[in-house]
């Protein structure tokens, strides 16, 4: 069984998302959709590539991901198979998988050979998706286009460390109200080591010093610090949700770009 995702900015209100599906429902044999998401804001590469980076090494090896957002045709970004890590990921060479890899080299990378009949005006469906059947049917990534040595890399914001310090930023704020940023465990055990520390978001008069393991390790509606199970730490109100008054990013007034420090003793 082919099982294939989908990550994209088309939203679930137009006929978009239904018209990819049935294309892929009645070329696709033996096929199992996932949906990642599809409210990525649009032509933002960045939270596309930060969702899919959370959740593509979950999936089994020869999974297929479609990577719809800034699809639009460009000839100075072409459309590409990628391999890694025994599995596909399909989208434009426009910078996105150095964002979702980290810039690590990929297996594999393909630009793909267009045959100029297809409907460039919704590559999703008419691009994509025969890709993903091609591969589903076992074609070799070389005859779908020319191999390339790398994919596209783009600058990333990473954390800047200075003195034993930590100055990083808000990547992006989940549907509970939940900050996460772009301070990865591995950066902050380095820096931090045993020392204690101070994790200060410089738009709230909050100060965390412990990293908890889980939500509840901090009475209800308290301040929390803890790693995702990608590795990135996220500050939460335990039990908050935005919209309701009490998500982190509105009793703590932090937004996506917004700096959070941690400072060592």
């Amino acid at each position: 069984m082919t099982v294939i995702t989908l990550t994209s900015d088309l939203g679930t209100k137009d006929y978009y998302l239904a018209a990819v599906k049935a294309t892929a429902l009645r070329t696709i044999p033996d096929m199992r959709w996932v949906d990642v998401t599809h409210h990525i804001p649009p032509f933002d590469m960045g939270k596309a590539a930060f969702v899919l980076k959370n959740v593509w090494k979950d999936f089994p090896e020869g999974t297929i991901h479609l990577i719809s957002v800034d699809s639009d045709w460009n000839p100075e970004t072409p459309y590409a198979v990628v391999r890694f890590a025994g599995q596909y990921f399909i989208g434009s060479d426009n910078g996105f998988f150095s964002l979702l890899f980290d810039r690590e080299p990929a297996e594999k990378v393909v630009h793909v050979k267009l045959d100029g009949d297809e409907d460039l005006g919704f590559p999703t469906k008419s691009i994509f998706v025969p890709i993903a059947e091609h591969i589903a049917r076992g074609t070799a990534l070389e005859e779908l286009g020319i191999i390339r040595e790398d994919y596209k890399h783009r600058p990333s914001i990473t954390p800047v460390v200075e003195h034993g310090n930590i100055r990083g930023i808000v990547i992006y704020t989940d549907s509970y109200g939940n900050i996460i940023t772009n301070i990865t465990r591995a950066l902050f055990n380095e820096v931090v080591g045993s020392n204690s520390f101070r994790i200060i978001l410089r738009k709230s008069a909050s100060e965390i010093n412990a990293i908890s393991r889980a939500y509840n390790e901090v009475p209800q509606g308290e301040v929390v610090a803890l790693f995702t199970s990608a590795g990135y730490l996220e500050v939460a109100i335990n039990r908050g949700v935005e919209g309701s008054g009490g998500g982190a990013t509105d009793l703590l007034g932090m937004q996506i770009g917004d700096i959070v420090l941690v400072e060592t003793d």
